[in-house]
């Protein structure tokens, strides 16, 4: 099969580019951590992706600092945290404020001389601004199908329709970089939640996606004083996955909807190989945010559970030495990084006092950047639609525990992650673990102060 590869590339150190990069974003909505088969889910076909993981890297641990939709993407362009950014309630567009813009990094990149675009979701509620703050744009979302003059197109085809017509008209004098917001695999609204194209259908036809840990059984482990019967995690799964013909019928189409995305992204990266520009461009594939598939009888995002927060990171870097690729890196790198990368893979200046993130390119290109890298995290996810629906949450995230905070209502948990992964035994009352809460509850102190302080120059959230 043509996956667009060389075995040449970059295997000499003279090969390794030393002029900005094109970036390339693909960026499907709704996409957790693990489905993809290279990551755990092998009922999944992503052939596409499992060899970019192998062409690249794949960051096993990188998460989203909120897991809603439209705060992702306002952190996408911002490298900020919602706590700075402010773009907090559904459609809110601060981070275009005047003032906020030109601190961005598609913004930055155009004053540096780049042709910059975005293609798909934009998720705000000035679509215009889009076609004034890009080079090239063209929005769709909110559907699975277009009617595109008169013709009905499927929106995973029309994003990489719409890509390769931007990769085809660019300047070519002028280095790129272009978001490609695919919609897919999020569910739109209805009792057809997911639509994948006719001929997806006979994927996964013979097959049984295996189910999550008892529904019920882990559903009933939650504090009950903030998931209620009223939670909208808990009306998702209810109206998607409760029982297993519904589990069964929407996550193949939810599957269904990952493989076209993943055949796209396939299409697009062949499109850079037919152009000859492979081997000077930058290719980051990740997501908004993760998302609930049953575990804890939840669907959705917006909790701090592992496969809410938890999103792909796959990079293709002509300048990874060719001993680090093929590899995974369990590190943390967080989606508050990807403007400050960018931003360092374009040589551009990152903008002092702003951006909250780091250059995760360190982690491949420099011998001890592991040893400094950041061990924990701060999450936060703000009110929305109420404390009932959506509680207000935030955590102090590590690989062997993890302190959750419902702001809401002053109620802690704690999980033992390396000896509970699933998250199923809340241990913040057991008294072998008070200890750890003790300091836990100090250092998530810390880091949200950090988090919402102004910082100072060259300083990152660590």
């Amino acid at each position: 099969m043509d996956w667009g590869e060389s075995s040449s590339w970059g295997e000499k150190e003279e090969m390794l580019p030393r002029k900005p990069l094109n970036i390339l974003v693909l960026f499907p909505d709704d996409m957790r951590h693990d489905s993809m088969s290279s990551a755990g889910t092998q009922i999944v076909q992503t052939p596409f992706l499992d060899h970019l993981s192998i062409l690249g890297k794949r960051f096993t641990h990188n998460c989203v600092t909120t897991s809603i939709c439209w705060i992702s993407r306002a952190t996408l362009f911002t490298g900020q945290y919602v706590s700075r950014h402010g773009s907090d309630k559904l459609f809110r567009h601060r981070f275009c404020d005047e003032g906020k813009w030109n601190v961005t990094w598609p913004y930055l990149l155009q004053k540096a001389g780049y042709y910059v675009g975005h293609i798909g979701k934009w998720q705000f509620r000035n679509p215009d601004f889009v076609g004034e703050a890009f080079n090239w744009s063209r929005v769709f979302q909110f559907q699975h199908w277009h009617n595109i003059n008169g013709t009905l197109i499927h929106t995973t085809d029309y994003t990489e329709q719409t890509t390769i017509e931007f990769l085809r008209e660019r300047p070519k004098d002028a280095p790129f970089a272009v978001t490609v917001a695919f919609y897919p695999p999020k569910a739109i609204a209805g009792k057809q939640p997911f639509n994948p194209k006719p001929e997806s259908e006979e994927i996964y036809v013979n097959m049984t996606v295996p189910e999550p840990f008892d529904a019920n059984a882990s559903w009933g482990r939650l504090n009950r004083t903030v998931f209620s019967d009223q939670n909208l995690g808990r009306g998702t799964w209810y109206q998607s996955l409760r029982t297993h013909e519904m589990y069964q019928k929407n996550m193949k189409d939810m599957y269904r909807m990952i493989t076209e995305v993943d055949a796209a992204c396939k299409n697009i990266f062949n499109e850079l190989k037919k152009q000859n520009i492979l081997n000077e461009t930058m290719v980051i594939f990740t997501s908004d945010n993760g998302f609930l598939h049953g575990e804890h009888g939840l669907g959705g995002k917006w909790f701090p559970f592992e496969e809410s927060i938890r999103v792909p990171l796959i990079v293709w870097d002509p300048r990874m030495p060719v001993s680090k690729r093929g590899k995974t890196d369990d590190s943390f790198t967080l989606n508050v990084d990807l403007a400050t990368t960018i931003l360092a893979v374009a040589q551009v200046e990152v903008p002092r006092g702003v951006m909250q993130g780091r250059d995760f390119s360190d982690l491949y290109l420099k011998k001890n950047a592991h040893q400094t890298w950041r061990k924990e995290f701060f999450y936060e996810h703000p009110d929305h639609g109420g404390k009932k629906t959506i509680p207000m949450s935030s955590a102090l995230v590590r690989k062997d525990y993890k302190y959750i905070l419902y702001d809401d209502y002053g109620v802690e948990s704690l999980y033992h992650l390396e000896k509970d992964p699933m998250e199923l035994n809340d241990v913040v009352d057991n008294p072998m673990h008070q200890a750890k809460l003790a300091e836990m509850r100090i250092r998530y102190q810390e880091l949200k102060n950090v988090v919402k302080m102004p910082i100072a120059d060259n300083s990152t959230i660590v």
